[in-house]
C-alpha cells in the first residue's frame, strides 16, 4: 500500500484545455501590446492561483495576434493531452467588449442538458471565465478603445472528439473546451463521474428516461442490438456503477439497464461499488456458492473456488453445464444496484458473453 501511494504522488499534474485556451489568448493580447514574442505567461486559475504555462508558438501584428499551447494533461489519460490549442485574438469597434468564439476543432452542441446554448461551441462557463479574466487583467488599456475577440481552435479536435463521449453528448465536430478548477489531477476520477453526470442530463433533456448503462463500449454495442433507445441514452458507467445508479436515482430516472461481462458482475455482486481492477477482488467463495444453489456437482463447485478469474468460473460453468448459474448472477447484482439506488430505479440486468449472446438476465 505504501508502495502504491509513493507513485501516486510522484505522478505529475497537469491542466485543462481551458487553461490552454486562457494561457494562449493572455499571450495573444500580450504580444499586440508589446509587439513582440511571447514564450510564457502566468495563467490566473478559478481559485485565484497561478500557474506558469509555456507558449508554443506567437504571431502578431498591431491589431491581431494568433498563438498556441500545447495541452499538457500531466500523467492523467486524456485524449487531449498533446493536442495544440490555438488562439486567434482580434482587436474589435466593440469597446469593453469580449467575444469568445470556437473556430476548427471545436465543437458545436446539438443537444440540451449540458449547461451549453445549443449552436453555440462547446466552450464552458467556467473556462470563458477564465479567458476574460487573464486577457482583462493584461488588457485593461486596450479594453478602454476597443473589443477583444477570442477564436478557439484545435487542430486535430475533430478526430480527437471521436475518442470522447462528444458524439453521443451531441457535440459534434470537435472537443469541448473544459475544466472546472484549470488544472488535471492524474487519475481522477472527478472527470469519468462528470461525464456520466452530464450524460444522464443530456438524455433526461431530450425526453429520455429510460437508460442503459454499461460497464465498457462492447457491452454497449451489445446492449444496442437488444435494447431500442436512442443513443443518447447509453452511458458507460465503466468501474463507477454505484456512483452511476445513485445519479439515476438523484435525477429521477424512471428505468435503468445495467449490462456487463462476468468480470465486472462478478464483483457488483459481490456488493462492489467501485469495481476497479486494483480496488476489488473477484469472489470466488461467493461464485462457489451461486453454482452450488444452482446444483452443481462438488468437484465444480472446488473447481470455481480456486478458479484464476470471473471469466474461468465462466467457463467452467459451461463445461459443466451448470443450469441457473448466470441468472442468480444477474440476480445478486440487480439486489445490489436496487440497494445502492434505495430502491428507487427500476433495474433490468443483463449478462452477456464475448460474443454478444445473453447469458443470464433478472428480472428473468
Amino acid at each position: 500500500m505504501a508502495e502504491q501511494q509513493e507513485s501516486k504522488e510522484k505522478l505529475r499534474t497537469g491542466f485543462t484545455t481551458g487553461t490552454a485556451a486562457a494561457a494562449s489568448s493572455k499571450a495573444a493580447v500580450l504580444a499586440i501590446i508589446n509587439q513582440k514574442n511571447i514564450e510564457s505567461v502566468e495563467v490566473i486559475l478559478p481559485k485565484g492561483n497561478t500557474i506558469p504555462i509555456k507558449i508554443l508558438n506567437c504571431e502578431f501584428d498591431e491589431s491581431r495576434a494568433k498563438c498556441s499551447v500545447i495541452k499538457d494533461g500531466g500523467d492523467d489519460p486524456d485524449v487531449t493531452h498533446g493536442a495544440e490549442i490555438i488562439v486567434d485574438v482580434t482587436l474589435t469597434p466593440n469597446v469593453n467588449q469580449i467575444e469568445i468564439d470556437g473556430g476548427e476543432g471545436v465543437g458545436i452542441v446539438t443537444k440540451p442538458g449540458l449547461g451549453l446554448e445549443i449552436n453555440k461551441p462547446a466552450i464552458n462557463p467556467t473556462p470563458k471565465k477564465m479567458i476574460v479574466e487573464n486577457i482583462t487583467e493584461v488588457g485593461k488599456n486596450i479594453l478602454l478603445k476597443n473589443g477583444i475577440k477570442v477564436v478557439i481552435s484545435v487542430p486535430n479536435g475533430k478526430e480527437l472528439a471521436l475518442k470522447t463521449d462528444n458524439p453521443r453528448l451531441g457535440i459534434l465536430g470537435g472537443i469541448s473546451i473544459l475544466g472546472t478548477s484549470g488544472i488535471v489531477i492524474p487519475y481522477s476520477t472527478a472527470s469519468f463521474a462528470a461525464s456520466i453526470r452530464q450524460n444522464l442530463d443530456v438524455s433526461l433533456a431530450m425526453g429520455n428516461d429510460t437508460v442503459v448503462l454499461a460497464t465498457g463500449g462492447r457491452s454497449e454495442e451489445f446492449a444496442k442490438k437488444i435494447v431500442d433507445l436512442p443513443e443518447h441514452s447509453f452511458v458507460q458507467m465503466g468501474d463507477f456503477a454505484g456512483y452511476t445508479i445513485q445519479q439515476c436515482a438523484k435525477k429521477k430516472i424512471k428505468k435503468a439497464y445495467v449490462v456487463g461481462f462476468i468480470g465486472k458482475f462478478a464483483k457488483l455482486a459481490a456488493g462492489v461499488k467501485q469495481t476497479h481492477v486494483k480496488g476489488s477482488k473477484v469472489d470466488t467463495n461467493l461464485l462457489a456458492e451461486l453454482a452450488q444453489k444452482s446444483n452443481a456437482d462438488s468437484k465444480t463447485i472446488e473447481q470455481i473456488r480456486n478458479a484464476n478469474t470471473a471469466r474461468h468460473v465462466q467457463d467452467i460453468v459451461f463445461e459443466n453445464k451448470v443450469e441457473g448459474f448466470f441468472d442468480k448472477v444477474c440476480g445478486l447484482v440487480y439486489k445490489h444496484m436496487r440497494e445502492h439506488s434505495e430502491e428507487k430505479v427500476p433495474i433490468d440486468v443483463i449478462l452477456f458473453d464475448f460474443d454478444g449472446k445473453v447469458l443470464g438476465r433478472h428480472p428473468v
